[in-house]
């Protein structure tokens, strides 16, 4: 369970160094010239897929330790709090400071599912897109820290 979970979670995070890598250019040049409408475009749909890669995370360790993805209307912002509580099978995910950050790009999200791309305001993207590979270094060291103590706990029960 551990061992598959483990491999599953290591591609996701491959994906989303592509995702960021594939995007770097664009970004760095956003941080001095804010993006034409195409621009806007491509990195709203990065955004999309920055928040997905990172919610397939959740899913995996929701299908694979926990009792299953969360039901209901709001079962996308139920799973990210999800992983900030310990359970029984698992530490801890994430702490409270990255979901907070995190729900911002879950909301991003929602809004970007339901506009159309001429609606997106890069005033109202710039600080995701801006944060997006430094979201990912405390995403990376937090996984790190769930993985470390994933794999004590199954240590010490062999």
């Amino acid at each position: 369970m551990w061992p598959e979970l483990k491999k599953e979670m290591g591609v996701e995070r491959e994906s989303l160094a592509r995702l960021l890598a594939l995007h770097h250019d664009l970004m760095s040049k956003c941080e001095v010239l804010p993006p034409d409408h195409i621009e806007t475009s491509a990195l709203s749909a990065m955004l999309h897929s920055f928040y997905t890669g990172i919610e397939n995370l959740f899913k995996r360790v929701a299908v694979h330790l926990d009792q299953g993805l969360p039901q209901g209307e709001m079962w996308h912002s139920r799973l990210l709090d999800s992983m900030v509580l310990p359970t029984t099978n698992r530490p801890a995910v994430i702490s409270g400071g990255m979901r907070d950050v995190l729900r911002g790009y879950l909301s991003f999200r929602h809004v970007f599912r339901h506009a159309y791309a001429f609606e997106l305001r890069w005033t109202k993207m710039a600080p995701l897109v801006l944060a997006c590979e430094k979201t990912v270094l405390q995403m990376e060291s937090e996984l790190d820290r769930f993985s470390a103590e994933m794999d004590a706990k199954l240590a010490s029960f062999g």
